[in-house]
């Protein structure tokens, strides 16, 4: 028994080695008219096995230019399409995945970078409404990763600790909205106020 990791990589998995085996065995057919029977059929086949809600304008020219990618070009029949040559066109560079280091991977990066941000600017009204936006969404990844350790001390700790000590905020500082889940302590600070 040979398995599917021991045999040729498919073309386009999502049609199958069945379609597969047949578009190979449609190339090696020596007529050509037995060969343009024969992808007509395979272009049939091909077509029942897209749902007709997924089906766009130009689903048959789809299905051709399918067939002559998974032929590899090789099938000589009388296509009833312009077929475009994929194969040809270079292939996109892997994209850098970001490597950024997550003190909190609770809170993730984009919150670390957010507090960090905070932390950099001056005093005012504008930095008190972001502190405790910061602080609402801290208690909102806090409450899905811990419940338990979800508490107004732990989120100032942490942003005091983010922010290397220039966000302080004291017990009351923050005002959670009632958006933000509460997790096992009800109380809810009465306004944001942030300091050095």
């Amino acid at each position: 028994m040979k398995y599917n990791s021991q045999r040729e990589k498919l073309v386009l998995a999502e049609y199958g080695r069945i379609v597969q085996e047949m578009v190979d065995y449609a190339v090696n057919l020596p007529e050509k008219s037995d060969r343009q029977r024969c992808a007509e059929r395979i272009v049939g086949v091909m077509g029942q096995m897209i749902p007709k809600n997924e089906r766009s304008a130009d689903f048959e020219y789809m299905l051709w230019d399918h067939l002559a990618m998974i032929s590899d070009y090789k099938l000589d029949i009388d296509w009833p399409y312009e077929i475009s040559r994929h194969d040809k066109e270079p292939k996109p560079k892997p994209m850098p995945y970001p490597m950024a280091r997550i003190s909190y991977r609770h809170y993730g990066h984009l919150l670390e970078k957010l507090i960090a941000a905070i932390g950099e600017m001056p005093e005012g009204q504008e930095r008190e409404k972001l502190t405790n936006l910061a602080a609402n969404q801290m208690r909102k990844n806090l409450f899905y990763w811990n419940k338990s350790s979800l508490n107004e001390q732990k989120i100032a700790d942490d942003m005091f600790n983010i922010s290397h000590g220039r966000i302080v905020l004291e017990k009351g500082d923050i005002s959670f909205s009632s958006s933000v889940p509460n997790g096992n302590s009800g109380r809810r600070a009465q306004h944001a106020r942030s300091g050095r």
